[in-house]
């Protein structure tokens, strides 16, 4: 037996969610304890186990399925025995065939009325608290089988309300802890919420529901695409190592900020950054506004030919660029999977009331602090070298 067979026989959240009878299946953990990873082998097995089956994962859209849950499937099926299930998978419809006629595929629907079309034996949930209660259960009502559920739970919602306390539902709840897998790193960051906010270490660390009120920017619209034609195109760099280095595409269109999250990764070198820039095409002829406390990677990058300028930072410079950005409608992409997960964890500090405060909580901005560089370079006056 393989050590990924070893590892699929007896992890906590893959035994509890396999061994499971209950119709409803619903995992509710903190970031990081392998929920996605564990229901999919789960239904990895269903399928294998059931000729025929028709398994459907449901998704927001197809940029956080990309990133999320179909990245994980195709980890599971390059290790045995998943290696031995699945055939050729058709990666523009996104199915998945097994050997003995089952198929996986990977959907989302844009409202009520387009989650009624299909049929399907088993059906999953990613990340479910960014999923339509109306568009679950258009699904929920054509699947035969069972339905699993997973999601984070910073706030209350349909799974909550409308699933808890029914006979036929079971609720899982896990953390980091149940994941062995799981890199220090990861567990290192995940518990320094401790000291940062207790929401948000309720919520990512405990994996307890949480109430993460108080966004600092809740209205941003999603959109699918950066404007080609946008003004003022810069770029805003904030470094990382054993947090994410964010690099967003920030620009200006229609009187709005449109934001783009181009790079998110950590463990990045400052010359592994600069490869990852040039994989995406980034041009070497906009600027690109960092973090003015790493001085040492701004010389780096721009001895890699890269023009790179510190962000200006002064007395109260954090607060002073949220509020700047707050003046403006603002736009993210829908490709944009960690900008958008930041958006609704990024939140004001609280007093000992339960008072939202004037001061961000500082976690969950690496996106926006990019942001927040290049916007304040951009609206400051300063003569940045021309885009040509």
């Amino acid at each position: 037996m393989s050590n990924s067979e070893t590892w699929a026989k007896y992890t906590s959240v893959w035994a509890w969610n396999y061994k499971c009878s209950k119709r409803i299946v619903v995992n509710q953990g903190g970031t990081s304890s392998g929920k996605t990873y564990a229901i999919l082998q789960t239904l990895l097995r269903r399928g294998a186990e059931n000729p025929d089956s028709v398994i459907s994962v449901v998704g927001q859209d197809f940029p956080n399925l990309r990133k999320g849950a179909i990245r994980d499937l195709e980890t599971i099926i390059k290790k045995e025995p998943f290696s031995t299930w699945c055939l050729k998978p058709n990666k523009s419809s996104f199915t998945y065939p097994l050997f003995n006629g089952s198929l996986i595929e990977f959907v989302s629907f844009k409202d009520e009325q387009d989650a009624k079309s299909g049929k399907r034996d088993y059906s999953f949930f990613n990340e479910a608290d960014g999923i339509p209660y109306p568009v679950y259960r258009q699904v929920a009502m054509r699947t035969k089988k069972q339905v699993f559920i997973d999601f984070n739970p910073s706030s209350e919602f349909w799974a909550h309300t409308h699933l808890q306390g029914r006979s036929d539902t079971q609720f899982f709840y896990s953390t980091y802890r149940e994941n062995s897998e799981c890199p220090v790193e990861i567990i290192d960051e995940i518990e320094r919420l401790k000291f940062i906010d207790p929401e948000l270490y309720k919520v990512y660390a405990l994996g307890r529901r949480g109430n993460l009120t108080g966004q600092i920017f809740p209205n941003v619209e999603v959109v699918e695409e950066f404007p080609a034609n946008a003004k003022w195109v810069t770029y805003g760099l904030d470094f990382g190592f054993n947090s994410p280095a964010a690099l967003v595409k920030i620009g200006f269109f229609n009187q709005g900020i449109y934001l783009k999250e181009l790079i998110y990764e950590k463990g990045l070198t400052n010359k592994e950054l600069s490869n990852r820039m040039k994989e995406l095409k980034v041009r070497r002829n906009i600027p690109i506004i960092a973090d003015s406390a790493e001085p040492k990677s701004i010389k780096d990058l721009k001895k890699l030919g890269w023009k790179v300028y510190p962000a200006v930072k002064g007395q109260d410079s954090v607060k002073a660029g949220i509020w700047k950005m707050k003046e403006y409608p603002l736009f993210i992409t829908m490709d944009s999977i960690n900008f958008k997960k930041e958006k609704k964890n990024y939140i004001w500090k609280t007093d000992k009331d339960g008072e939202s405060t004037n001061t961000p909580v500082d976690a969950f901005n690496h996106c926006w602090d990019a942001s927040r560089y290049a916007v304040m370079d951009r609206l400051s006056g300063q003569k940045l070298p021309p885009i040509l």
